[in-house]
């Protein structure tokens, strides 16, 4: 069994359906954790798990994710919670008034820490796809941060108008969380 240290319902609700596609039990532990200032989310995740599992001394993953707009030269990106709470999605999608390129990547860093190996593993997924025009929003028992706004390539559809198993099609939280699964099974005992 694996914790995952978050205090965000939807991103746990997320990581559990994903990565109980492999078989893996994982648990929700509320740590407020300590998040540094840093330009590199692997950075931001992995100080985060070693901070958990100093705290709970169980085998913990962390997530951190960053939205990163082409054409405000990667802004947000790790500073997308901050950048959430003082503009929200309506901020986001006035800075963009009259921008033709919309382009946008959503980033993922899941960080793995159980002390025993002594060190932090990492992975990484990652979506590319636009920022709407407006804000559209269905699925509201998934849809949290910039969900609303971000429409992954290959579909029509937002993050918010998308079940949670329509968002781990594209999601890159998805694919960090698939990667670690897959690694995980991999150490585990024959």
């Amino acid at each position: 069994m694996v914790f995952f240290a978050t205090g965000n319902i939807h991103k746990f609700n997320e990581v559990r359906s994903a990565i109980s596609q492999h078989g893996i039990t994982i648990g929700m532990l509320k740590i407020k954790g300590v998040e540094i200032q840093s330009d590199q989310l692997n950075e931001i995740a992995a100080t985060s798990a070693i901070n958990a599992f100093k705290r709970c001394r169980l085998p913990v993953i962390v997530e951190d994710a960053g939205l990163f707009i082409n054409s405000l030269n990667g802004f947000p990106g790790p500073y997308a919670a901050y950048a959430f709470k003082t503009l929200g999605n309506s901020g986001i999608i006035k800075l963009l008034d009259n921008v033709e390129n919309r382009k946008a990547t959503f980033k993922s860093s899941i960080a793995y820490c159980d002390g025993e190996s002594g060190k932090v593993v990492c992975f990484e997924g990652q979506v590319v796809g636009k920022i709407a025009l407006q804000e559209k929003t269905e699925n509201t028992d998934s849809a949290f941060g910039f969900d609303p706004i971000f429409i992954p390539d290959g579909s029509k559809k937002t993050f918010a108008q998308m079940t949670l198993d329509e968002k781990n099609l594209f999601s890159h939280r998805a694919k960090a969380v698939n990667k670690f699964a897959l690694w995980y099974k991999n150490q585990l005992p024959a």
